[in-house]
């Protein structure tokens, strides 16, 4: 199988290679094809590579070593156990939909662009899978590093448009920001323990002290917090909406966001002696899921909606890292992976039957005209609401119960999270599909359900959004019913919390229940009325984000700038080219100075001829005194 493991990511390498050198030449047929079915071998290896895992467990394929300076190695290793075999099917499993939905979205393109993007998404995809499989943290950074550029290059792939240009650079720079956190728990690593390499770091974790086990912890979250949008480096993940919107899903879905926790869960061994890491993470997850979920609650772009969805989505799922419920951390992110992609894409097809209008005050009463988009959309809706037995009420129920144990206080939070999540995706929910229609009588008129190529992957995703919670199912229901957690059980070491069977049920309802009234609440409200005008008051406030990214304006960047000009006109005009060309116009001022004593007048240079040797008979003469004096200043 060590072979196989190579095959996985080097398909989207060689898809990115075959659609970026051709795209001049390639038809957009062609590049649908090769950009799909590069991924779809992937998923069909990773799926013989999960059967292999779960038979005779995790192996290691190691192709030289990366780094070798004497005793010290780090390894091109790939690991291939339970938690990266899970993470390599959702890649590629929702990856493959991303972009058989993507060949028909992306149709309107021209040839070259149109590879250019399938290009970017195979290197994309690429990138994911080796932050997954590497066996080691700097084989992890390589990835890391290759999803943030694919990031870049997908938000600003319109890059005629200067504000997509701004919102990629946005994203590069805030994950520029958190990866610096993450590269020096490396080098803090290698300076202790002498290697990176998973095996050895978790066998060796007792060598490490308490203080040097908190720094790595936290400066591993730092970059956790870039990558995977948590307070404070959040605000570049709704930006990332300006790229297309199959970028948005695989984006917000399988892969870069969950990079986050995949690297937390990955070091479970290392959290779970770092109580002040772990209570760290909790507290910001949970400040990231309420504190987003606000902004959902009044925003009127439909992708925009869903991007504060997945930023509060991605804040329960520190917060089940936080409590020690890794299991259910990275159960959230497979349920979320299904029903996210599912709404982003049925949110394409929204918007590819309005004409690329994003706005959902003019859209409504799209039930009768996008029927497989409805229902599909609706389910998803269902599923990120935590209505059981939809998958998104599995994992989020394990996040808030292993809460509760934790402490109450996160439980009650968290169920105030959820009830805002349900309240705001049947806002949006009902105020594009139910009532009225409100957009322009052309847009009426053009109304239809997308293709095939678009439907085909809702339909699978909202199956999966139904179903895919039963791999979790809590010992409440069924004994041993937690598969997932068997599977896991050899790469994550679960912390127990203990819940009287009576209390579980008691909080499984609350949640249920208080999701429920918030659900039938929004579909009142706006199913009819759905709010047209601009927001005001406290309303005003949320629609604006609360207003970070204007404060980070002022706090940050418009310093920044002004410190960046001060040092470019004074401190390089003024001071050092200043200096530069001083001394430049003083050597050409001499020199012209000088040249007129050549001119050529014999009378002139006999002249400074007898006055060189009065001073040199002068020098001498005078007891040698004036020759020391001379020679004393060199």
């Amino acid at each position: 199988m060590n072979t196989l493991a190579y095959l996985v990511p080097l398909f989207p390498l060689l898809g990115f290679l075959v659609n970026g050198l051709g795209r001049k030449s390639l038809s957009k047929s062609a590049t649908g094809v090769i950009g799909s079915g590069v991924i779809l071998a992937s998923f069909v290896v990773s799926l013989l590579l999960f059967f292999d895992v779960k038979s005779h467990g995790a192996t290691i394929a190691t192709a030289f070593d990366f780094i070798n300076g004497g005793s010290f190695k780090i390894p091109f290793a790939f690991q291939i156990d339970q938690l990266s075999s899970l993470f390599l099917l959702i890649i590629t499993g929702i990856g493959f939909l991303i972009h058989l939905y993507s060949t028909a979205y992306m149709h309107e393109e021209e040839s070259h662009h149109f590879a250019r993007y399938f290009a970017y998404l195979n290197l994309f995809v690429f990138s994911m899978l080796l932050l997954v499989m590497g066996a080691n943290y700097v084989i992890m950074f390589i990835g890391w590093e290759g999803v943030g550029l694919c990031s870049y290059l997908l938000i600003g792939y319109w890059f005629k448009n200067a504000n997509y240009n701004y919102a990629a650079k946005k994203a590069f720079v805030m994950n520029r920001i958190g990866d610096l956190g993450f590269l020096l728990a490396v080098f803090w690593l290698l300076s202790k323990l002498g290697t990176v390499t998973y095996g050895d770091v978790f066998a060796n974790y007792s060598k490490l002290s308490s203080a040097d086990m908190t720094g790595i912890t936290i400066l591993l979250f730092v970059g956790a917090m870039g990558k995977s949008a948590q307070i404070p480096l959040y605000t570049w993940l709704p930006d990332a909406m300006a790229g297309p919107t199959p970028v948005s899903a695989l984006i917000h879905a399988a892969t870069m966001v969950t990079a986050g926790i995949y690297m937390i869960a990955r070091s479970n061994v290392l959290y779970s002696h770092s109580e002040v890491a772990q209570n760290l993470v909790a507290i910001i997850g949970l400040a990231t899921a309420l504190f987003s979920a606000t902004i959902a609650i009044k925003q009127n772009d439909i992708k925009k909606v869903l991007a504060y969805s997945t930023v509060s989505q991605l804040g329960y799922m520190f917060l089940g890292l936080g409590v020690g419920a890794y299991t259910g951390a990275v159960f959230h992110v497979m349920t979320h992976a299904f029903f996210k992609a599912l709404l982003f894409l049925g949110a394409g097809s929204v918007i590819h039957a309005m004409h690329h209008e994003q706005d959902i005050r003019k859209m409504g009463g799209l039930k009768k005209k996008l029927p497989i988009t409805h229902i599909t959309f609706l389910m998803g809706c269902i599923a990120i609401s935590g209505i059981p037995p939809f998958s998104g009420f599995f994992s989020k129920d394990e996040i808030l119960a292993a809460a509760f144990a934790h402490n109450p206080v996160y439980w009650g939070l968290g169920v105030a999270g959820a009830a805002m999540t349900a309240f705001y995706m049947f806002r949006l929910y009902a105020t594009t599909f139910l009532g009225t229609f409100r957009g322009t009588h052309e847009q009426e008129h053009h109304l239809h359900e997308s293709p095939s190529a678009m439907t085909i992957p809702l339909i699978i995703l909202a199956i999966l959004s139904v179903i895919g919670g039963f791999v979790g199912i809590p010992e409440l229901f069924v004994h041993d019913g937690h598969l997932l957690k068997s599977f896991l059980s050899p790469v994550i070491t679960e912390q127990e919390h203990h819940i009287e069977h009576s209390t579980e049920y008691v909080l499984m309802g609350i949640s249920v229940a208080v999701a429920a009234i918030a659900i039938l609440f929004a579909i009142s409200k706006y199913s009819k009325n759905p709010e047209l005008g601009e927001p005001a008051g406290l309303g005003k406030i949320l629609a604006d984000k609360w207003y970070i990214d204007e404060l980070y304006d002022a706090v940050i960047v418009k310093p920044l700038d002004a410190l960046a000009t001060f040092f470019k006109n004074i401190i390089e005009k003024s001071g050092i080219d200043g200096i530069v060309n001083g001394v430049g116009k003083l050597v050409t001022y001499s020199s012209r100075q000088l040249r007129l004593l050549q001119n050529g007048q014999v009378g002139g240079y006999i002249l400074f001829m007898v006055l060189a040797m009065i001073v040199v008979v002068l020098i001498w003469v005078n007891d040698g005194y004036l020759y020391k004096m001379f020679t004393s200043l060199f």
